[in-house]
Order: structure tokens, then C-alpha cells, then sequence
């Protein structure tokens, strides 16, 4: 399993806040669509999709459905927008979004899986994605889409996906360092 193309395949459903004329939370939040996207992979990589699509799955269900604004998650069965109404500023929304972090870091860590996000692997440079795309616009943005109280979680998610980045990225600079002196040996 992937750890970083895990962060990436979970927010992918907000490419809608890049395309024009498509409503956010719309048809690319829809577990309908998820789900026929996803059967040629089940097919030909079995239940290793699992992981992914339950990634992708979650954004919609747990960040949109139950904490969000509402979402499409039946389109184009259905074009109604279904959600339970709870404030994302509001201590039920912001206590759920605690005991999910604090549930990752818990299997982040008993798994090993932390181990693995910070050594050097060139798929750790895919955590740019979520880096620029949802939690450096999230801390700009603040208070306005970050309630105050999760900016600790916002914060640690930020520090592990730059230290991971950095490791990258310090790994291939050294390797380019390298070979230039090799070269310069050679000469």
C-alpha cells in the first residue's frame, strides 16, 4: 500500500474546485461514480483497491455527508444533495475530526506505517498534492475554513507530509550532488 497516493486518492473528489460550471460536492463526491470508476481496478488488482477506494470513499461519506455542506453521493442515480446537517464549526463535527486524526496517528503507528512515510521514496512527492491543494489554502484561509480547534491536526498533517517531502527531496539532492563530483573526479 501506497501511504502517500492514500492522501492523494482522498481528496481527489475536490478536482470539482478546479473544473468551471461543476458544483462542489456534486458528481465527483458520488460513491455511484467511485464505485463504476473503481470495478476495472477490482478486476485487475483485486481487494489491494480496497485501501484507495475506501480513501476516496471516505472524503464524501465522512467529510461531506456527515460534516459537510451535503453532497451527491448517489448521482446520477439520484441529483439530490444528502447530508445530516452538521455544522463543520461545531463540537460534534470538530470532536469526530479529533478521534479520526487521533485514530490515524494510533494506526499510522501500530502498523509502521509512519516508518515508511519518512524514508526516502520518490511517492512521497505526491504529498505536494494535499500540501497545496487542501492544507496550505485551509491555514490561509483561517478562521474562515479551519475552526481554531483543529488547527493542531492541520498542523501535524502539514509537518509529516513536508518532513516526508524534505526527505525526498533532500535524498535527490544529494544524489545529484554526487554524481557531480563523480563526474568532476572523472574530468
Amino acid at each position: 500500500m501506497n501511504i502517500p497516493l492514500l492522501f492523494v486518492v482522498s481528496i481527489v473528489s475536490d478536482a470539482d474546485l478546479l473544473i468551471p460550471g461543476l458544483r462542489h460536492r456534486g458528481p465527483t463526491h458520488s460513491l455511484v461514480v467511485f464505485l463504476l470508476f473503481s470495478i476495472p481496478l477490482f478486476i485487475l488488482y483485486g481487494k489491494r483497491v480496497l485501501p484507495y477506494f475506501t480513501a476516496l470513499a471516505q472524503h464524501s461519506f465522512i467529510g461531506d455527508y456527515l460534516m459537510g455542506g451535503g453532497v451527491q453521493i448517489l448521482w446520477p442515480l439520484s441529483p439530490h444533495w444528502y447530508h445530516l446537517r452538521i455544522a463543520m464549526a461545531s463540537i460534534v463535527s470538530i470532536l469526530a475530526e479529533w478521534i479520526l486524526f487521533l485514530l490515524f496517528l494510533i494506526t499510522l503507528l501500530r502498523t509502521k506505517d509512519a516508518q515508511t512515510l519518512f524514508r526516502v521514496h520518490s511517492s512521497n512527492l505526491l504529498l505536494f498534492i494535499p500540501v497545496f491543494t487542501v492544507l496550505l489554502p485551509s491555514l490561509f484561509n483561517f478562521p474562515l475554513l479551519v475552526p481554531s480547534e483543529l488547527l493542531i491536526p492541520h498542523m501535524m498533517y502539514l509537518g509529516m507530509f513536508i518532513a516526508s517531502i524534505l526527505i525526498d527531496l533532500l535524498y535527490i539532492l544529494r544524489q545529484a550532488y554526487l554524481r557531480n563530483q563523480t563526474t568532476k573526479d572523472h574530468i
